[in-house]
C-alpha cells in the first residue's frame, strides 16, 4: 500500500513546557537487550552495544545539565516481552519524558555481503542518517511530536542528515510516514514503547550501523558528543529553558586565570 500524506493537520507546536530540571523525570531507554541484540553492524557489533554506550552518555549529559532524575533503563529478556517490561518500568516511575535510543540498519533483503576481520558480515552503504519516531497512539501525541521535532531540529543543526529512505516502497513493512521533513520525524504507530507509555515518548535512530562509513562515525567520540548535545538541548528547549552556554575554550580559561 502506498504511503499517504498525513491526513489530519499536524498538531501545532505547543507552548514550551516549564519544568524544574532537578525534579523532571526522563527515562532514557536502551533499545533491545543483551539477549535480543537488535541489528548487527557492518563490522559485526550488536546494535545493543551501541545503544547502551550512547544512552549512558545521554544520561550523563542530562545530569550534567541539572536533570538529576534522568534514569537509564536497561531491560533483560527476549525482544517482545522486554518491550512490555520497559513500558511498565517507565509508567511505574511516573516519567515525564521517555526516549528510546537505537541505531539503524536496513531490511535484510537490502544488505550486501562482505568480509570484515576475517568474518562474514553484511552492509548497505546506500542509506544513512538519523530518524526520530513517534506514535499517534501515544496519549500525549502532540507533546511527543514536539519533543521529536526538537531532537530532529537539533540533530540537523549539528550537521546530520536524516534517513529519508523510510518513505521508499523498497522498505516494505519498514516504510513509514514522514511527518516533518525538516526535522526528520516519522510516524510509527505500532511501536509498543511509544504507544503504551503514559508520557510523551520518542525513539531516536542515531544513525545507520549497516553503512560502513557511518558506523565509523557512530563509534567516534565527536559524533557521540554532538548527538548527546542535540538531545540535551532538545530537552532544555522542551522544558522552556534557554540554550546552555557554549563551553569556554581552554585558551580562554588559561587567559582568565592569568
Amino acid at each position: 500500500m502506498e504511503a499517504k500524506p498525513y491526513e489530519e493537520p499536524l498538531p501545532a507546536k505547543p507552548v514550551a513546557q516549564t519544568c524544574e530540571p532537578p525534579k523532571f523525570r526522563i527515562v532514557v531507554d536502551v533499545g533491545h537487550t543483551a539477549e535480543s541484540e537488535g541489528a548487527i553492524s557492518a563490522r559485526n557489533v550488536p546494535e545493543f552495544n551501541y545503544n547502551l554506550h550512547l544512552a549512558h552518555q545521554i544520561v550523563d549529559g542530562l545530569k550534567a545539565e541539572g536533570f538529576a532524575q534522568a534514569k537509564l533503563l536497561v531491560t533483560e529478556g527476549k525482544a517482545r516481552p522486554s518491550l512490555f517490561k520497559r513500558v511498565a518500568a517507565a509508567n511505574n516511575l511516573h516519567a515525564d519524558l521517555f526516549l528510546s535510543v537505537h541505531h539503524d540498519s536496513v531490511p535484510d533483503k537490502m544488505l550486501e555481503d562482505w568480509e570484515y576481520d576475517g568474518k562474514k558480515s553484511h552492509f548497505n552503504d546506500l542509506y544513512s542518517g538519523y530518524g526520530v519516531f513517534v506514535s499517534e497512539s501515544n496519549p500525549d501525541f502532540a507533546e511527543s511530536l514536539q519533543f521529536a521535532r526538537l531532537i530532529g531540529e537539533q540533530m540537523h543543526a549539528k550537521g546530520f542528515k536524516f534517513a529519508d529512505q523510510y518513505t521508499l516502497p523498497i522498505m516494505g513493512k519498514d516504510r513509514h510516514e514522514l511527518l516533518d521533513r525538516a526535522a526528520g520525524v516519522y510516524r510509527y504507530d505500532r511501536l509498543i514503547v511509544l504507544m503504551r507509555t503514559q508520557m510523551p515518548a520518542a525513539l531516536l535512530e542515531a544513525g545507520s550501523i549497516s553503512n560502513r562509513d557511518e558506523e565509523l562515525q557512530m563509534a567516534s567520540p565527536e559524533r557521540q558528543e554532538k548527538t548527546v548535545t542535540a538531545v540535551t538541548e532538545a530537552v532544555r528547549e522542551y522544558c522552556g529553558l534557554p540554550p546552555a552556554p557554549p563551553p569556554t575554550p581552554p585558551d580562554a580559561q588559561a587567559t582568565a586565570v592569568h
